[in-house]
Formats: structure tokens, C-alpha cells, sequence
């Protein structure tokens, strides 16, 4: 893995260095910083605003109780694609203008769903015992849409009034307590 960032990390920059010369060549150096320069302004927008509505999903879906997946799936994507954004260059310009556009998030997003599922259905977790269940499977789902009550209320707030729930206190008791309580 270490030989794959590596490699990334020469070849991007010299990728990068030989496309701003053939561009330079073409339309000449103060057009080629201008152009630069456009696209980190342009994508800085489609940042904020992309990033802005992925935020007020993500908090819709936490105020419903469900686990902002897709959201944060997002959050990742976008703040790749700033960064990609913000370095000079149009290689790393186009693979972060790439993340902005939410059909090819969504297509990352599905295919690393399924290699991820694939890959626990294949581990040494299945073969322990532990199930590939989501969130959704575990009660944590969006109540109005699973029939159930989270026992989290709005905002995730613990609901007072299920009657299901038992307060109580413990102590711990080792076995020389257990003589001197008696």
C-alpha cells in the first residue's frame, strides 16, 4: 500500500507540472494562471453550496433518528474535492469538480457499499458469530418509517415516557465484599 501513495505522490505533481506546460503552451502563461485561479473560485462555490445542503440533510436525518450515512459519505467526497480544488492544477481540478457531481458520488458511493459488504460477508467477523446488520437492523432506523419508536425522541433525546425503561443503581461487589456485607 505503501508503494501506491508513493508512486501518487511523485506521479500527480509530474502529471500535474507536464499538463500545465502543454496548457501554458497553448494559451499562454497570465491565460493559464487565470484559468487556475477560475477554477478554484468556481469549485470553492460549488463547495459551499453543495456542502450547505449536505449539512441540512445530514441534520434532517439525525432529527428523524436515522444515521446520516449517505450524508457523511458526502461530507467525505466534498472535502476531497476541496482539497483537490484548491491545488493547483487541472488533473486534481477535474477529479475534484468529478466529486462535486452527486450521480458519480452516488456510483462511489454503491460500489464501496458493495465491496465493503462483500468483504465482511467474507471475514473473519461472519465466521465468529457477528452479523453484517445495518443500523437499520438494529432499531436504529427513522421510526416513522420502520412502524417502531426509537427510544430516542426528537434530536435524539431519551424519550421519559416509555414506560419500558428501568432506573436503577449497582455496585460492584468483589468477593471479599461479598463477607462483609454479610
Amino acid at each position: 500500500m505503501g508503494i501506491v501513495f508513493l508512486i501518487l505522490f511523485i506521479g500527480i505533481p509530474l502529471l500535474e507540472i507536464a499538463v500545465l506546460i502543454q496548457v501554458g503552451d497553448q494559451i499562454g502563461l497570465w491565460s493559464t494562471i487565470g484559468l487556475i485561479i477560475l477554477t478554484a473560485v468556481i469549485g470553492t462555490g460549488m463547495l459551499r453550496h453543495q456542502g450547505i445542503a449536505t449539512l441540512t440533510n445530514a441534520q434532517k436525518q439525525l432529527n428523524q433518528g436515522a444515521v446520516p450515512a449517505r450524508e457523511l459519505f458526502d461530507g467525505l467526497c466534498l472535502l476531497a474535492a476541496g482539497a483537490l480544488l484548491l491545488t493547483p492544477g487541472f488533473v486534481t481540478d477535474s477529479i475534484g469538480f468529478a466529486l462535486l457531481i452527486p450521480p458519480v458520488r452516488e456510483l462511489m458511493r454503491n460500489t464501496l457499499g458493495k465491496r465493503i459488504s462483500h468483504g465482511l460477508q467474507n471475514s473473519k467477523f461472519q465466521s465468529q458469530g457477528f452479523q453484517n446488520q445495518n443500523f437499520r437492523d438494529q432499531g436504529f432506523s427513522n421510526p416513522q418509517q420502520s412502524g417502531g419508536q426509537s427510544p430516542f425522541g426528537k434530536a435524539g433525546s431519551w424519550n421519559k415516557n416509555d414506560d419500558t425503561v428501568i432506573d436503577g443503581d449497582y455496585q460492584d461487589v468483589t468477593e471479599s465484599d461479598k463477607d462483609r456485607l454479610n
